[in-house]
């Protein structure tokens, strides 16, 4: 059944519990590698961060920018910016100059650095998203459900309150099947799709995706696919809303309901 999301409805998007005035700041370009790292990581491997510089500490939002894993470039996205969260904008690297496997490791990185440094921007280490759109959706899921690329870095992934991405590749990313010279027509499920890596003791998770008769190459039906999925093996905590209208550019009707989630799962956190 299609969901039909009323995006003005009372949603408490003015911010995420806060009345005082707070003050913000952003921070630009911090490096998440080390100095071995070739000059391509050192250029791309950077972050930005949009945070309150006063108040108590607040939930962290992770964003990764779309973009198939071949372009884009790291971004906060200005609706989430003022709304009592510490938002991450996160840069990465693209193919086909390195493989889908380093990029998903330079999110892992990426992750443990926002991690282990949170707290020096009044970030809630027990109040930590993971989001981002299309491809960066992907990269969400990716290091959620396969532990491996997070447990590298030293980090659990069961610590984050929610994994919300936006039309996420839930099978293997049509550029990981290029390397691999597959058409991205034909759908491949292999230790690079989210969905080889179902697990019932995964975060919550909410899934949002454009309408189906919209979206790219059947990516509602992925979502889908991966919500009845974590089900069977028994994960209580997974959601599935479909923007009926949208297409894959689902972005801004998006982001109210992340702030929605982010409060909500926050709550479930007290």
């Amino acid at each position: 059944m299609r969901l039909l999301i009323l995006l003005f409805i009372s949603i408490g998007i003015g911010s995420i519990g806060y009345t005082q005035e707070i003050r913000y700041e952003t921070v630009e370009n911090i490096s998440y590698v080390d100095e071995t790292a070739s000059d391509y990581a050192k250029e791309q491997c950077k972050l930005d961060i949009h945070y309150p510089a006063s108040g108590d500490n607040v939930p962290v939002v992770l964003w990764f920018h779309g973009g198939g894993l071949t372009g884009g470039g790291k971004e906060i996205p200005t609706f989430l910016k003022e709304k009592g969260l510490v938002v991450v904008g996160v840069g990465y690297r693209f193919s086909p100059k390195v493989k889908v496997e380093d990029i998903i490791r330079d999110a892992a990185k990426a992750t443990s650095f926002v991690m282990k440094n949170a707290r020096k921007y009044n970030g809630d280490i027990d109040k930590m998203f993971i989001s981002g759109h299309s491809a960066g959706g992907y990269l969400a899921l990716m290091l959620t459900l396969n532990k491996t690329y997070l447990a590298a870095e030293g980090v659990d992934a069961d610590q984050f309150a929610g994994i919300i991405p936006f039309s996420a590749q839930t099978i293997t990313h049509f550029t990981a099947r290029n390397e691999q010279g597959i058409k991205e027509e034909q759908p491949t499920i292999d230790e690079l799709a989210p969905l080889f890596w179902v697990r019932k003791d995964a975060p919550p998770i909410v899934l949002l995706t454009g309408d189906r008769e919209l979206e790219m190459l059947g990516r509602y039906e992925e979502n889908a696919y991966l919500k009845r999925m974590l089900s069977i093996v028994g994960h209580k905590h997974t959601t599935l809303l479909e923007f009926q209208g949208y297409n894959h550019g689902m972005v801004y009707p998006g982001l109210p309901i992340l702030l929605q989630e982010i409060k909500r799962l926050s709550d479930l956190r007290r």
